[in-house]
């Protein structure tokens, strides 16, 4: 099967994927270093071969996406400094695997936002499904509105920020990197966690096994106030602080035989 993109002609197999010498539709407006792609009538396939050939052939610098239309997994493996704003609302797994971008969403975000994003910035106006974050490595991101549960599951680096509430187990397993929760917070709060820092402005609903209240410094505060400064956040509010207890650092010291006990 064949289909007409422009000038260009691309083969698809049998199971619709591109054939290995397919090349990405023209189909956005440049100008200069910025694009413009209306992406109402588009795959998700598509919107991301087009992101790509613009970053990476074109040389475009910043990309505004129309009409996303809350479609899954947009914007994902972009691993160059750009700038791209969504205008809408985005599903599952929005700009997973990134490393570099300056990414804008206006709307929502689904499920498992950002998951294993190495740096860069991704600013969400709307609130954000659970999993948001999941195993973040690096980068800022920031969510307007409220996050679901388990944010910043496996959190290996990096900074979330949420302005709203978040839901149960957020911080769960959490192994490095900062999470800033300025309103009221669910059950479970870094439960398992291993390292890392929590700040929480609301209401904690009850704490992980081996989540502790921490102890404030001058470094909590200079980076608090830092972030809000970035993001043109406001004053920041009054904030607690939850860290590891370390009660959970003795398995590497057990016999293999009590491991297998553990597992």
């Amino acid at each position: 099967m064949e289909a007409i993109a422009g000038e260009r002609r691309i083969s698809y197999d049998a199971r619709g994927l591109a054939e290995p010498d397919a090349v990405a539709p023209r189909i956005a407006e440049i100008d200069g270093e910025k694009a413009r792609l209306d992406a109402r009538d588009l795959t998700t396939r598509t919107i991301n071969l087009e992101l790509r050939r613009l970053l990476y052939e074109e040389g475009v610098k910043e990309v505004e996406v129309f009409n996303p239309m809350s479609r899954h997994s947009l914007g994902v493996g972009i691993l160059t400094r750009c700038k791209i704003t969504f205008h809408g609302s985005l599903g599952y797994f929005a700009c997973g695997l990134i490393d570099g971008p300056e990414v804008h969403i206006t709307g929502r975000v689904g499920w498992s936002a950002c998951e294993n994003m190495m740096s860069g910035v991704v600013v969400v106006e709307g609130n954000a499904g659970s999993l948001t974050g999941a195993a973040l490595r690096g980068g800022d991101l920031v969510v307007k509105g409220r996050v679901g549960a388990r944010t910043g599951i496996d959190q290996k680096g990096g900074t979330i920020i949420t302005l709203g509430s978040a839901g149960s187990m957020t911080g769960f397993m959490m192994q490095r990197g900062r999470i800033i929760i300025c309103g009221d917070v669910g059950p479970g709060l870094g439960d398992s966690m291993y390292d890392g820092t929590i700040y929480v402005a609301g209401k904690v609903r009850s704490l992980g096994i081996d989540c502790v209240p921490g102890e404030w410094t001058d470094a909590d505060t200079e980076l608090i106030e830092r972030k809000f400064r970035i993001y043109g956040l406001g004053s920041p509010p009054e904030f607690q602080k939850f860290v590891c207890g370390k009660q959970l650092y003795n398995y590497d010291s057990l016999e293999p035989a009590e491991r297998k006990l553990v597992i």
